[in-house]
């Protein structure tokens, strides 16, 4: 029998006789990163000089269904040689996939079957959608599945064979620290939350990531905007003499909701906004507060009357207080704005709160339901019978005014870990508070030519004001200095173009935090990297098993999985206020939140990442489960709860995708079914052709002005010929969705018809909800395993993953498959491979070489 028949047949026999168990859930006996990871091997054979893959003894028992579990009749055409699978090919695939045609952007004419490898992109392309099953398309003339399956199985094993024999790591151009990068940077080295979207420019978006280094470009205004940023937060942390008054404005949202208490904001407050301000010296600041007028320009809000006051507090200390009139207009002089008078504030750090005094608790009852007090549209709520709450627009702190000094403050005891007691003591102690600023920025040890060259900066400002001020223009080097705002990868001497090499022990210690925490690394790691613990892949795992149990871990969440989710474009969606009343910012933090919080528990208690899909639980606060319907929530805090409604499980019942993938006043099928084929399934559709009427071009009523469902305007719209084809492929995803609102509640009614969620997948499994979806990707895991995978593996690697990368994508996939899938399974597989521990020396067609040139100065030294 042929021998991937056998194997076939045999991991289907498998399977059959584990009956329900599957392969997922949690491990008899283990819970969580608490476990003992003692028993690990590297493979000798196989993947070894790709991947030390880690052996388990111990295998997960819950609910991921592997491809393999159910058992397909074999095709008794089908043969493994290749040249019988070729012949499937030139039967089943070239009538579409070829030169004249190009479907999808793809000709199989004249592929090897024999040799997939010297057309490795296609040939990954080929697999992938195999193995969703996309390939022949549903309706067309297709071999048995068996055949199919076959077909993937001989590539898979073809290429990865070859990579065994020919390992190819890849390469990255530098990477720079992106916005997140620089402010969780500046948070480690000193304690300050900063915002870097105030010096730095928005980041490029690329394979779902802020961090992919081919993105990055150089320019002057980016490397003066990481020039600003420096002397901003040297200034911040050791404080300003000199500081001159400049503004700082904070805004408030329209829809943030002004009934509830703000995070930060002293209790018996409602409303307003709380932040950290950083002030550069002791000195005198004005606050001035902006309010929401109604369309006719007077204050908005009915109960201004009735003795609305409005506090500003420092510290959770009241510096003043405003009593708001009625009658206040954008007319007056002043407008609708209140101004303080000069306060005496210290330098550092402080919580600046300006809030409502609260008055009245529990329910209003008016005419109308309360619209939770929100500005979504001024218009709504302005007319006597419904209780409306003045707004505030935003906060401006300006200063300082009467500069009196600089106080100590916890980031300045940080750095000046010794004191001179005479000026022949100065230099000394500079060079002990530089060279340990420098090497913990730097992210490495400090070289004598280092220290060197920032103690010139320090003279320079020693010069000009003194001791603190040498410090400061010398920390303001150090954060300017390509060192601290480049990774640059050093090339070892003596490398070879086309040679693969080790990355340097340094080098990989910050591969590996800003893998994790998405932050520089600690000294714990600095240390490993310095004993040249890193090299061993056993050290490097354990450092990484000890990284994931840090609460700073939870940045896989809020930094990988947010992107790979796509949350940051719930900003963008603003449900409309006329339709959708109810919603508020509170409520698309919280639903932000709860896919942020999911991802972290699967990675926190190391659960099988099929979860992501199949949870049965949840993280909600009050106003996420109000809008869910689940009972049983009161406060601000996210809790765990289970989730009965089997519709609502797993992240596709999440709002927050739900919302994103959604227009202001409907649902959209087509980017809920987008959102699916790209982020979860891997296989982006392809762009929609030219000249192809938009969808609001269709009618949006029948003759007799009944208004049409989202569904049948979608119809409509797939009416034309240039369309349907990508449409019978996206439409069913997304409409069995449709069932979840715009803002992600259940419905069963739209315009007064039943939603009708059915349809067909592409191949061919009928879907009435969002159930049916979650089995038919549970029936192929594998390629949300493999999805995920990537773009874990992009995300670690700062590059894109390439068709030379799947064999270890593979290789991971099956390791954390013989153990349940487990999140930590991934992590570690990623960090063991040759393409996060290696690299190779690339050249470009002229010759130079294309990776590690170091700083874009070319100095040779900065390699």
């Amino acid at each position: 029998m042929n021998k991937y028949l056998a194997l076939a047949l045999l991991a289907g026999l498998l399977m059959a006789s584990f009956g329900d168990a599957g392969l997922g859930g949690p491990v008899t006996g283990q819970s969580g990163l608490g476990a003992v990871r003692a028993a690990r091997a590297t493979q000798a054979e196989g993947f070894s000089p790709a991947y030390a893959a880690p052996v388990r003894t111990t295998v997960s028992t819950t609910a991921a269904r592997p491809e393999s579990q159910t058992p397909v009749r074999p095709d008794p055409d089908a043969n493994a040689d290749p040249k019988s699978l070729g012949s499937v090919i030139e039967s089943y695939c070239v009538r579409c996939h070829n030169e004249r045609r190009l479907l999808g952007n793809m000709s199989l004419e004249g592929f090897d079957v024999a040799r997939p490898e010297l057309r490795g992109e296609l040939a990954e392309k080929v697999i992938h959608k195999l193995r969703a099953g996309m390939m022949p398309p549903s309706g067309a003339r297709r071999p048995q599945a068996d055949t199919l399956a076959l077909l993937a199985a001989y590539l898979e094993d073809a290429l990865d064979g070859y990579a065994a024999k020919h390992p190819n790591p890849g390469s990255r151009t530098f990477q720079r620290l992106n916005r997140a990068e620089y402010e969780a940077a500046v948070r480690e080295l000193f304690g300050l939350e900063i915002d870097a979207s105030a010096f730095l420019p928005t980041e490029t978006i690329s394979e779902n990531f802020d961090n992919i280094a081919d993105m990055q470009m150089l320019s002057a205004t980016l490397m003066e905007s990481y020039l600003r940023a420096a002397a901003f937060v040297s200034r911040a942390v050791i404080g300003d003499p000199d500081a001159t008054p400049s503004s700082a404005v904070y805004k408030v949202a329209k829809t943030l909701s002004q009934v509830g208490h703000v995070e930060g904001a002293p209790l018996g407050t409602r409303g307003g906004t709380s932040v950290v301000h950083i002030f550069p010296a002791d000195g005198e600041y004005v606050f001035e507060l902006d309010l929401h007028p109604e369309p006719t320009g007077n204050l908005y809000g009915l109960t201004a009357g009735d003795g609305e006051q409005l506090e500003i507090s420092i510290d959770g200390e009241r510096v003043a207080l405003f009593e708001l009139d009625r009658w206040m207009s954008e007319a007056d002089p002043t407008g609708l704005r209140l101004e303080t008078l000069p306060i005496h504030v210290r330098s550092g750090p402080h919580r600046v709160s300006a809030a409502f005094v609260q008055r009245f608790e529990g329910p209003v009852v008016d005419l109308l339901t309360p619209v939770d007090y929100t500005l979504a549209d001024s218009q709504i709520g302005t007319a006597y019978g419904v209780t409306t709450l003045p707004h505030l627009r935003d906060l401006t702190i300006s200063g300082p005014f009467r500069v009196t000094g600089v106080s100590e403050t916890p980031a300045r005891r940080d750095v000046f870990v010794c004191r001179p007691t005479s000026p022949t003591e100065e230099a000394s102690c500079a060079e002990q508070i530089v060279g340990r600023l420098a090497r913990r920025a730097y992210r490495r040890s400090i070289a004598e030519s280092d220290l060197a060259g920032l103690m010139k900066f320090f003279e320079s400002g020693r010069a000009e004001g003194g001791f603190e001020q040498g410090v400061r223009t010398a920390l303001q080097a150090i954060l300017a200095s390509p060192h601290f705002t480049f990774r640059i990868e050093e090339i070892p001497e003596g490398a070879l173009p086309g040679e693969r090499y080790e990355i340097g022990p340094y080098d990989l210690a910050s591969r590996l935090s800003f893998f994790l925490w998405g932050a520089p690394p600690d000294e714990d790691l600095l240390q490993a990297a310095g004993n040249g613990e890193l090299s061993n892949p056993d050290q490097l795992e354990a450092q990484a098993v000890r990284m994931l149990a840090d609460p700073r871990a939870e940045a896989l969440a809020t930094r990988f999985a947010s992107q790979w989710f796509r949350l940051q474009d719930l900003e963008k969606i603003h449900p409309d206020a006329q339709l959708y009343p109810y919603y508020d910012h509170a409520l698309a933090e919280a639903m932000e939140r709860e896919s942020e919080l999911l991802f972290h528990h699967i990675v926190k208690e190391d659960r099988s990442v099929l979860e992501v899909i199949t949870a049965d639980y949840t993280f909600v606060n009050e106003r996420l489960a109000g809008h869910y319907g689940l009972p049983g929530v009161v406060g601000a805090h996210f809790r765990k709860v289970p989730v009965e409604d089997e519709n609502r499980r797993g992240i596709l019942g999440h709002g927050s995708v739900l919302m994103m993938t959604s227009h202001a006043d409907r649902t959209s099928p087509v980017l809920r079914g987008k959102w699916v084929l790209e982020v979860l399934f891997g296989t982006p559709p392809p762009p929609p052709p030219p000249d192809v009427p938009a969808f609001e071009e269709t009618d949006e009523a029948t003759d007799d002005g009944r208004e049409l469902t989202t569904r049948e305007r979608m119809e409509q719209h797939r009416d034309n010929p240039q369309c349907v084809s990508c449409h019978k492929v996206i439409d069913p995803i997304g409409l069995a969705l449709d069932n979840f609102d715009v803002t992600g509640a259940w419905r069963i009614k739209e315009n007064g018809r039943a939603v009708d969620a059915t349809g067909e997948l592409y191949d061919g499994t009928p879907l009435t909800s969002p159930v049916d979806l979650r089995e038919a990707m549970l029936a192929r895991p594998s390629v949300f395993i493999r999805t995920f995978t990537r773009n874990l593996m992009a995300y670690a690697l700062g590059r894109r993953v390439e068709h030379f990368d799947m064999p270890t994508v593979r290789q991971i996939e099956r390791a954390a498959g013989a153990n349940g899938y487990r999140a930590s399974e991934f992590v570690i597989g990623v960090v063991r491979s040759l393409a996060f521990r290696t690299s190779v020396l690339e050249v470009s067609p002229t010759g130079a070489e294309t990776h590690g040139v170091g700083h874009p100065s070319g100095n040779p030294n900065l390699r």
